[in-house]
């Protein structure tokens, strides 16, 4: 071998190594084109830092369903303004990166700028001092998402507590269609005039919302957790009822119970939770629309729970609506058989299904006996084991002792169907932790 040989092959050789260590750190990639960084990318704010980079464990910290295109900006979208989410961790980290969303779009929706910092403080537009972060696209401050696509930010170095409120700001120049939502989310979140992504001040936004938009996922790497649990549900699991901006949704609450186990040193796992509830979602039938608004359970399980970073357990809440919005006598026999399919998706992946019972509504608007009738029959087939790895029974953990078919007061928002916060806390309370455990390990 030449000398010129051996260079030409050791550079090779180091081409290759560096190759390899970039697709360790790149993680996991999406089919629409949306992908991970390396470990950290472009620094925070504009500046590279030299600290050195952490290790850990990816896993979703905070994550929504996107489930619609937004009312009213089927035109213009949220061109030439700044969106500043407001999301709620259940994982600590020291990195971080961001899944933005276009979905429901008509048009490539191209962001310009955007950025990730922690909040000042609860309900705060404001950035803590040192936690503004620029976050990039494959290296680049600018990323066009195509109709119907998502994108994964590159990992920005930033120290996340656990429970920490996380501002997430887009700013897009140019009209992109309708731009995909979550309503309901219980949470403020806030608009601005103009590229404002980096402003620390929290002053230019003065437009207040219940919506989360583009925004789908925020994953952290670190040793708090080593994995992601998906509550996948309706508005139960959404949480519509439940005090805006205080976190009382049931998966809060369960992720709470998480945390505060681990450090008493039980032996339950160390996981995240994160919401995929939609209000009004259904097992079997999508909602309207081309993408489906709303999609069925079965249309979506894939998107929201099998694509979640590190998922290892799914807690299904689901069936209710089913049975609400038939116009006639909904079939308990296919709602039980959507949810078994739910399960073998669920399985394939090596993921434990934790169920749920269905629980009560008389009083409701939209009960009848016959309604009632096709509930009792999905859980006693939730019951007897054929459904779900495990069950919780939040039936039993909500209904009134005295008339077993409507919910306790102390747990009824006031409609007769959604908990209040007291019922949120009484689901996560009847939660038994050790459920949890096994992820791999399918018992059916």
């Amino acid at each position: 071998m030449t000398r010129r040989h051996g260079y030409a092959l050791l550079a090779a050789l180091v081409a290759l190594a560096t190759a390899v260590l970039t697709a360790v750190w790149a993680g996991a990639s999406y089919g629409d084109g949306a992908r991970a960084g390396g470990p950290y990318g472009a620094g925070g704010a504009g500046r590279e830092s030299a600290a050195p980079v952490s290790t850990g464990t990816w896993v979703a910290a905070w994550a929504t369903s996107p489930a619609g295109g937004e009312p009213g900006t089927s035109v213009l979208g949220m061109a030439g303004r700044s969106v500043r989410n407001v999301v709620h961790t259940s994982a600590a980290g020291t990195g971080a990166r961001v899944t933005l969303s276009n979905l429901y779009g008509s048009s490539p929706l191209t962001v310009t700028h955007a950025s990730l910092a922690l909040a000042a403080g609860p309900g705060s537009a404001a950035a803590a001092p040192g936690t503004m972060r620029r976050l990039t696209f494959a290296g680049a401050t600018t990323v066009v998402i195509p109709a119907g696509g998502r994108a994964m930010s590159d990992a920005v170095r930033v120290a996340v507590p656990l429970g920490a409120d996380v501002l997430v700001t887009t700013y897009s120049p140019t009209p992109s269609g309708p731009v995909t939502y979550h309503p309901h989310a219980q949470q403020i979140s806030y608009a601005a005039t103009g590229d404002r992504a980096e402003d620390v001040t929290g002053s230019p936004y003065t437009e207040r919302t219940r919506y989360w938009r583009y925004l789908t996922a925020l994953d952290v790497l670190g040793h708090d957790s080593a994995g992601t649990v998906v509550a996948f549900g309706d508005s139960i699991t959404d949480g519509i009822s439940s005090t805006p901006g205080a976190n009382r949704r049931w998966p809060d609450v369960l992720a709470g119970r998480l945390r505060t186990a681990v450090r008493a040193g039980q032996d339950v796992p160390r996981y995240s939770v994160v919401n995929e509830g939609i209000s009004g979602n259904q097992v079997l039938a999508d909602g309207p629309g081309r993408p489906a608004g709303n999609p069925s359970g079965l249309h979506r399980f894939r998107r929201d729970v099998l694509e979640r970073t590190n998922v290892k357990v799914v807690v299904i809440d689901l069936g209710i609506n089913d049975i609400l919005r038939n116009p006639g006598t909904a079939d308990p026999e296919r709602i039980t058989g959507g949810l078994r399919e739910l399960v073998r998706q669920a399985h394939a992946r090596g993921l434990k299904a934790v169920g749920t019972t269905l629980t009560p509504f008389e009083g409701h608007r939209g009960y009848t006996p016959a309604r009632e009738a096709v509930r009792q029959r999905v859980n006693a087939g939730i019951r007897a084991g054929g459904v779900f790895d495990a069950v919780v029974d939040f039936d039993r953990a909500l209904r009134d002792p005295a008339g077993p078919r409507r919910l306790a007061a102390a747990y009824d928002c006031g409609d007769h169907l959604h908990p209040s916060d007291a019922g949120f806390r009484r689901m996560a309370e009847a939660f038994d932790l050790t459920l949890l455990k096994d992820a791999g390990r399918a018992q059916l």
